[in-house]
């Protein structure tokens, strides 16, 4: 069966793949539409598990809210450079991964790609493999969050950071705590806290700590004869350091070095005329602890000669 420019075109359309791509497909097809776009199926199968070692630490973290649900969702898609993590289809199959979290509430990535998002007659793991030979990077949807209730997302440097702040308490809808929420959200993005506040750091982490303060100061030559009493008070008193720099609650507000955040979040909630305070929160930043790819153009000119 023969077929025409205009075929080439109308199946680049509907799948997105590249012109020579689609006219080998129709030769192959012998010009039929349906098994046409069955053969680019079939070939991104195999482009995909060709690609799939290479090394994917760029990307974006996306954020998606469902406004009738109150369940906001936040995912990191990894892809190899950072020019495709700006590609329009790239940004759109993550926040489709995003929205089918909030939707679905899978239990880990693998449950999300066996999932089928609202209006796709695929699951996730084969619209990432359509992706995959559209776009000719390699990809990876790496880990996502849900929350339920009252939720501030923030992305800053478009997808480099992602974080999300659950609000709980009367006051928690207000229009005054929606505001503090996108405040907190910028500072965890910019100072990165790992606890909420000095209540959640796990025991074991704080008897490291402590033990570390306590060989440091036995150390000194100004405090190494000191009883171990003395050295003990000594550490009580400088693992509120660790506090201040460690944990979100307890760290000097950004936009006001004169209160701590819980001071600010108390604040808010006086002038809310109601409860208010930060529950919990999630941040992501794309391609943290991943191995970077690092490319070698001198390298890659001899291999081409």
């Amino acid at each position: 069966m023969a077929f025409t420019a205009a075929d080439v075109k109308n199946l680049r359309e509907k799948t997105g793949c590249g012109m020579m791509e689609c006219k080998k497909a129709l030769t192959e097809a012998d010009g039929d539409m349906d098994k046409a776009i069955n053969v680019l199926r079939e070939k991104g199968l195999a482009a995909a598990a060709k690609k799939s070692g290479r090394i994917a630490a760029e990307g974006a973290v996306v954020a998606y809210a469902d406004e009738s649900t109150g369940v906001t969702a936040l995912v990191e898609v990894n892809a190899e450079t950072d020019f495709v993590a700006k590609n329009a289809e790239f940004q759109k199959f993550a926040t489709l991964c995003a929205k089918t979290v909030a939707e679905q509430n899978p239990a880990d990535v693998d449950a999300l790609l066996a999932m089928t998002p609202a209006g796709e007659s695929m699951d996730v793991a084969a619209l990432l493999r359509e992706k995959i030979l559209q776009i000719g990077e390699n990809m990876k949807v790496r880990r996502f969050a849900r929350y339920e209730g009252n939720v501030v997302s923030y992305i800053h440097g478009g997808g480099r950071i992602g974080v999300m702040v659950k609000l709980e308490g009367s006051a928690a809808a207000t229009e005054a705590a929606v505001a503090m929420g996108k405040d907190v959200a910028m500072q965890i993005a910019a100072i990165n806290p790992l606890f909420l506040d000095r209540s959640t750091v796990p025991a074991e982490r704080l008897d490291e700590e402590k033990a570390i303060l306590a060989v440091q100061i036995q150390n000194d030559p100004k405090s190494a004869n000191k009883p171990e009493a003395i050295i003990q008070k000594m550490v009580e008193g400088r693992i509120s350091k660790f506090y201040k720099e460690n944990c979100l609650l307890q760290q000097e507000f950004v936009k006001d070095s004169s209160m701590t955040v819980e001071q600010y979040v108390a604040s808010v909630a006086k002038e809310a005329g109601g409860d208010l305070r930060v529950a919990d929160y999630v941040r992501f930043e794309k391609g943290e602890g991943l191995e970077k790819r690092s490319d070698n153009f001198a390298d890659e000119v001899a291999s081409m000669m």
